[in-house]
């Protein structure tokens, strides 16, 4: 028997150093830090504006700690949704700016960024085109080059063609 989610409540990894990711993930995604929690090398963070108490937890398990390899049986990424493609845009210059960016692609029913978190933990950064623009893509999985200036042009505000 099947049950219905309604989306992505938040995500957990596994860090090397909590610091250093709760950082990138302020940083970075203007996250904000909850109190952490009493005995514990681990920190939960919100985002901003967000309905959830937390949208990701990150856990310490050690400077040394090796990362699964490319390939393996686990967690591919995360993909965080933003709301305009202005926002998709100023995504692009943080991550670029941090270092973290390393890729984009067009799925025709989004518009995404792709990054990576100081322990390699990856990332999607998503915008999602409106549902009735969606046409031919609705039922396909697409993978283009992004141009996220053409993007910003047809989509942003003041565009006159959506």
């Amino acid at each position: 028997m099947a049950f219905n989610v309604t989306r992505l409540n938040h995500a957990v990894l596994f860090v090397r150093e909590v610091d250093r990711a709760a950082e990138f993930y302020h940083r970075v995604f203007g996250f904000e830090e909850l109190d952490r929690p009493v005995g514990m090398r681990a920190a939960f963070m919100r985002a901003p504006g967000g309905e959830n108490h937390h949208d990701l937890g990150l856990f310490e398990v050690g400077a040394e700690a090796p990362r699964p390899p490319r390939g393996s049986v686990g967690l591919y990424h995360l993909a965080w949704e933003v709301g305009t493609i202005e926002d998709l845009a100023q995504a692009q210059r943080a991550l670029s700016e941090a270092g973290a960016l390393s890729g984009a692609s067009d799925h025709g029913v989004s518009k995404s960024l792709y990054g990576r978190d100081p322990d390699g933990n990856e990332f999607e950064v998503m915008w999602r085109v409106p549902r009735e623009a969606w046409g031919e893509f609705e039922n396909e999985a697409t993978v283009l080059p992004l141009d996220l200036e053409r993007e910003l042009a047809r989509w942003g505000a003041g565009a006159s063609v959506q």
